[in-house]
Order: structure tokens, then sequence, then C-alpha cells
């Protein structure tokens, strides 16, 4: 299936732009937080992309899994902008979380196919 096709891709596409544009451009946050929500958030988009063209379900288990880890890494990072800020993201936290259970669900059905 190609990529830009799966809901989760176009899903985790717009929490980056929302975080891009609500988030990051935020001129209290400091430099590194916001740097690494970047890079976070890129990498939830560019794992799924990657993982897709994987041929084996073991390799795009492992592109997922590490798409997944980068959607916690976004919301913990949230978190700490909560905490020191004030600021609550609540639209942009409800997305990751559902990309998160959407690549849940994506690795178990692959967890099915390489024995694990």
């Amino acid at each position: 299936m190609e990529f830009r096709e799966l809901i989760v891709y176009r899903k985790a596409v717009t929490a980056y732009s929302d975080l891009r544009v609500r988030v990051i451009a935020l001129r209290e946050v400091d430099r590194e937080l916001k740097d690494q929500l970047r890079r976070a958030s890129a990498s939830i988009v560019l794992n799924i992309a990657e993982g897709s063209s994987r041929f084996s379900a073991v390799d795009r288990r492992n592109f997922l899994i590490i798409a997944r880890g980068s959607a916690f890494e976004c919301t913990a990072i949230l978190d700490l902008i909560q905490a020191s800020h004030g600021k609550s993201f609540l639209e942009i936290d409800g997305v990751l979380a559902e990309v998160s259970k959407m690549l849940y669900k994506m690795i178990s059905n692959l967890n099915g196919r390489t024995g694990r």
C-alpha cells in the first residue's frame, strides 16, 4: 500500500504541521526543546513512510515501533511545555494519541506475521 494512503500517515503529517504552527513557533519555549519536538514529530512521519517500503514484516514492524516511540516523545515534550509554561495542547495531544493507537494496532497485526 502506498504510504500516503495510510490514515495514520496523514494524521502524523497533520500532527507535525500543527506542532510547527502552534508549538514550535512559540517564543517562550526554549530552542532545544522546540528542536527536539520538530525532530520527533518528523520522525513519526518519516518512519511510517520508510517502514512501508520494507518487504519483510519484521522490518516494517521495527520502523512502526520507532514511529510510535517518537509519538510518545512528542507527548512528553508537550507535557514539559505545559509544566513549565502553563500551555496546553489538548487537540494535538489527541491526534498524537490516535496516531499511537493506530501504530499499535499495525504493530500488533505485524506481530502475527512475524511469530512474535
